[in-house]
């Protein structure tokens, strides 16, 4: 170049429209969001409620190899930041918007989070719930090593909760989460901090 002058090279702006200028319509993005996460939060509700709290090592795996799975029909041919962003907050505002709804209505809670399966009832392990569930009796009994109990012989019921926790009680011990909820169940994890005051 004559008297030394370098030209600035034109890519510069072009880096910053494939950063932000979107290859799809917003619409597009939002509704592939949407559907996706209406798919697995169905997916989920299907496979049980272990996915959630009880996951062992191929349970992992799956749910690794489903999230770089659905990640393509999320974000389609974009690859913007502003597709992810878009993305991203359609899917904050619908998970907001569903948690919201399961809190105010209980019919609601059921269709999407489901409802409590009792794992161990008087003592008794309740072969078709453990079956359903995908939980092993050694699973259960690492759980209740877990929250305190020598072995399964000391729980009198088991519960695995809608969040995939298991909740696990002693003969009669009451089953209450709060003096003003009678029936309401406890979390179990919280077992461990009592059990040790």
């Amino acid at each position: 170049m004559p008297g030394g002058f370098v030209r600035r090279p034109a890519y510069r702006f072009g880096m910053w429209q494939d950063i932000f200028d979107l290859q799809l319509s917003v619409g597009d993005k939002i509704v592939r969001a949407l559907l996706i996460y209406v798919f697995l939060v169905v997916a989920l509700r299907i496979v049980g409620k272990r996915e959630l709290g009880q996951a062992n090592t191929l349970d992992l795996v799956v749910l690794l190899l489903v999230a770089n799975a659905v990640q393509n029909g999320i974000i389609g041919n974009d690859l913007t930041v502003t597709g992810a962003v878009i993305g991203a907050v359609t899917l904050f505002v619908v998970n907001e918007l569903f948690t919201r709804a399961a809190y105010t209505s209980s019919l609601v809670s059921r269709v999407l989070e489901g409802n409590p399966t009792t794992l161990i009832r008087n003592g008794t392990p309740v072969p078709k719930a453990l079956f359903r569930q995908g939980i092993s009796l050694p699973e259960l009994r690492a759980i209740a090593r877990r929250q305190g109990f020598e072995d399964l012989g000391e729980v009198d019921t088991a519960i695995l909760e809608t969040n995939g926790v298991v909740t696990m009680f002693r003969r009669d011990e009451p089953q209450i989460y709060h003096p003003a909820e009678a029936g309401g169940l406890r979390i179990g994890k919280r077992r461990r901090g009592r059990s040790s005051g």
